[in-house]
C-alpha cells in the first residue's frame, strides 16, 4: 500500500470521500440539466422508437422472415402504439425522472472511475490490475445489456403485448407511466443480468463457487433461463423465445468460462466421497 495512506487520518479519508460524491452527484445533475433539455427530441427518436413499424428490429425480422417461414410476421406497416396520458403532471415528471435516470447511465462510468480513485490507493499492485479489469468489464456488459434490451427485448415484448387482447371488445390503450415503467425497468434489468460475469468471477475469487459448480447444474439453469426468458417476453412463439434465452444462456457459458476450475485436490475429495457412497451401497 503506499505510505500517504498509512498517514491519512479518518477525517483525510471523510474528505476524500466527500469530494468523490461531490463530484459524481455534479455529474449526474449537470447531465441532468443537458438531457432535460433534448428529452423531447430523445424522446421522439428512441425511447418511443419501438411503438413503430419502421423500428430496426422489426425491419430486420421482416427481411428475415422472407427468407423462412419459421418466423412470426413483423411485416405489418400498420403497427402503431399510440401513447396516453391520463394524469394531469404525468408528463412533467416523466421528463424529469427520465432526464435523471439517462444521466445516471451515462455518468456511470465516471461515478466508477471517481470510486476508483477514492479505493484504489488502500490496494496493492496486484489488486489494482485486477480490479481495473473488473471495474472496465463490468461497465461494458452493463452498456451491453442495456443495448440487449433496448434494441431486442422491449421491442418484442412491446409488439406481443400491445397486440395482445383478451377480447376483440377491449381495446389497447396504453399510459405513458406503464410505457415509461416498462420500459426502463426491462433496459436496467437487462444491463445488471450483463453483470452475472462478473459477479460470478468475483464469487470464484471468494472461493465460493468453481467451474465444477456451472457443469453439474447446467440443465438445471437452462429450465431457469427458459421459464425467466417467458416471463420476459410472455409470448407464445417459439421464435421470441429463443432470441431472448440465448442471450441469457450465452452468459451462463461466459460465466462458466471465466471462473476458475476445480483444483486437483477438490476433484481429488470429490472422488474420494464418490468411492465411499459406493462402497456403503
Amino acid at each position: 500500500m503506499d505510505n500517504e495512506l498509512k498517514e491519512m487520518s479518518f477525517w483525510d479519508h471523510v474528505d476524500d470521500l466527500r469530494r468523490v460524491i461531490l463530484r459524481s452527484v455534479g455529474a449526474i445533475i449537470l447531465l441532468s440539466v443537458v438531457f432535460f433539455t433534448l428529452m423531447p427530441r430523445i424522446f421522439d427518436s428512441i425511447i418511443l422508437a419501438p411503438c413503430h413499424s419502421d423500428f430496426i428490429l422489426y425491419r430486420l425480422l421482416c427481411d428475415l422472415s422472407q427468407h423462412t417461414s419459421i418466423l412470426p410476421d413483423f411485416c405489418n406497416d400498420h403497427f402503431e402504439v399510440k401513447l396516453i396520458n391520463i394524469q394531469l403532471a404525468s408528463q412533467f415528471f416523466i421528463h424529469m425522472s427520465t432526464s435523471m435516470w439517462i444521466a445516471l447511465l451515462f455518468a456511470f462510468p465516471y461515478v466508477i472511475y471517481q470510486l476508483w480513485t477514492f479505493v484504489s490507493p488502500g490496494l496493492y499492485a496486484g489488486e489494482k490490475r485486477h480490479a481495473r479489469g473488473a471495474f472496465l468489464a463490468g461497465n461494458i456488459m452493463f452498456f451491453i445489456g442495456i443495448g440487449v434490451g433496448y434494441f431486442l427485448v422491449f421491442p418484442l415484448t412491446l409488439r406481443f403485448l400491445a397486440e395482445y387482447q383478451v377480447s376483440e371488445m377491449i381495446p389497447n390503450q396504453i399510459s405513458l407511466d406503464s410505457y415509461m415503467s416498462n420500459f426502463l425497468t426491462l433496459n436496467f434489468i437487462m444491463g445488471l443480468v450483463f453483470e452475472l460475469p462478473l459477479l460470478c468471477w468475483l464469487l470464484s475469487n471468494m472461493g465460493l463457487i468453481t467451474r465444477r459448480f456451472f457443469k453439474t447444474y447446467r440443465r438445471h439453469a437452462i429450465v431457469i433461463l427458459l421459464i425467466l426468458a417467458a416471463f420476459i417476453t410472455p409470448s407464445s412463439d417459439p421464435f421470441t423465445l429463443s432470441v431472448v434465452f440465448v442471450p441469457l444462456y450465452a452468459l451462463y457459458e461466459l460465466s462458466a468460462w471465466v471462473v476458475k476450475p476445480a483444483s486437483q485436490k477438490d476433484d481429488g475429495n470429490s472422488e474420494e466421497d464418490s468411492n465411499e457412497i459406493l462402497d456403503e451401497h
